[in-house]
C-alpha cells in the first residue's frame, strides 16, 4: 500500500532512495512492484474478495465457511483460512455472529419497503395481497426451511420453495413458484403487494430484482413485531401442529414430502375454513371468484 506513495513522490521530484529510507523500504522491493505492481495472486485474490462480498451481500446471515461455498460455486479455489481472512479483512460478518473486540451483534437491517398493510389482511380479488415468510424444522439430517406465499383473498399457499439452506434463492425460487402457477391459471399479477417481515432473505437483491421482474410490490413490517404478519405466522403455526410436531422425522426428504402432501391434498382441498364461508382454498377461488366474474 505504501509503494503507489514512493512513485508519486518520485513523479515530484523527491528521490526514491531518500523516500525508501524515510519509510524503511527496500528499493529492491519497490523497483519489481513497479515492474509488475499487480501480482497474479493479488489479482486473483481480489476476484476472490468480489465474490465473497457478493455472497455477503446477497445472504448477510452466512458465516465465513458458508461465503467460501458461493465463491468456490462461482469458480474460485481457496482454502478456508484465506477466505476467513479476506471476510475478516472486509468485515462480511454474518449477522448472527459477533466478531471478537466489537461490542454487540449486528442491529437489523433497515426496511427495503414501507408497511403498506398496516396489518389489514383483507383482499376483495385474488392477487391482491400476498404474505410471506420462513420457518424452518430439524431433521435427523439436518434443517429443512419452507418459503410460503399465501394470498389472503383465498388463503391459498400460491407459491412456495422448500431447501436444507436459508439462502435468499430459497425466497426467489418461492416467489417464481407463485407468479409461474397464477400465470399457468391465467391470473395477473402485475401490482399485488407482496408483504413479509425483514429477514435478510426477503431484503436481498436477488429477491428484489425479482419483485421488480414481475412488476410486484414489495411491502415490509416491522422489527421484532408478529403481529406485522400475523396472517401468515398463522398458517405456520398450523402447519407446526398438524405436520412439523407429529412426529420425529429421520430425513429431509420424509419431511419435504410430508409438507407438500398437507399442503397441496389436507389445507388446500379438505380443510374448510370459517372465513372462506365453510369452504376450502381451492374452492373458495373456483365458485367465488367464478360468481364474482359472472356477476360483473
Amino acid at each position: 500500500m505504501t509503494y503507489p506513495l514512493v512513485r508519486e513522490l518520485a513523479a515530484d521530484g523527491v528521490p526514491v532512495t531518500v523516500t525508501c529510507r524515510v519509510l524503511k523500504l527496500a528499493r529492491q522491493a519497490y523497483y519489481r512492484w513497479l515492474a509488475n505492481p499487480v501480482t497474479a495472486t493479488e489479482l486473483e485474490q481480489a476476484y476472490l474478495a468480489n465474490a465473497l462480498f457478493d455472497a455477503h451481500r446477497d445472504d448477510p446471515e452466512f458465516g465465513y465457511r458458508l461465503l467460501g461455498d458461493e465463491a468456490r460455486d462461482a469458480g474460485h479455489s481457496a482454502c478456508d483460512r484465506t477466505m476467513w481472512r479476506l471476510v475478516r479483512d472486509g468485515r462480511w460478518w454474518s449477522v448472527f455472529g459477533k466478531p471478537k473486540g466489537t461490542k454487540g451483534g449486528k442491529k437489523p437491517g433497515p426496511p427495503a419497503h414501507d408497511d403498506l398493510v398496516r396489518r389489514d389482511f383483507t383482499a376483495s380479488e385474488p392477487n391482491t395481497l400476498w404474505l410471506t415468510d420462513i420457518t424452518e424444522h430439524p431433521t435427523g439430517e439436518g434443517k429443512v426451511y419452507l418459503c410460503a406465499i399465501k394470498d389472503v383473498y383465498s388463503n391459498r399457499i400460491v407459491g412456495y420453495s422448500i431447501s436444507d439452506r436459508m439462502k435468499s434463492s430459497l425466497a426467489v425460487a418461492a416467489l417464481e413458484n407463485a407468479v409461474a402457477r397464477r400465470a399457468i391459471e391465467g391470473r395477473e399479477v402485475a401490482g399485488c403487494i407482496v408483504h413479509s417481515d425483514r429477514g435478510s432473505q426477503f431484503r436481498s437483491r436477488k429477491f428484489l430484482a425479482a419483485l421488480r421482474r414481475h412488476d410486484l410490490v414489495g411491502s415490509m413490517g416491522q422489527v421484532a413485531s408478529a403481529g406485522d404478519n400475523a396472517a401468515m405466522e398463522s398458517f405456520f403455526a398450523l402447519m407446526q401442529k398438524n405436520v412439523l410436531d407429529r412426529r420425529r422425522w429421520t430425513t429431509q426428504a420424509e419431511l419435504r414430502i410430508a409438507i407438500i402432501t398437507w399442503i397441496e391434498r389436507t389445507y388446500h382441498r379438505r380443510r374448510r375454513q370459517a372465513r372462506l364461508g365453510r369452504l376450502t382454498p381451492i374452492e373458495y377461488e373456483a365458485i367465488i371468484t367464478t360468481q364474482v366474474a359472472l356477476a360483473a
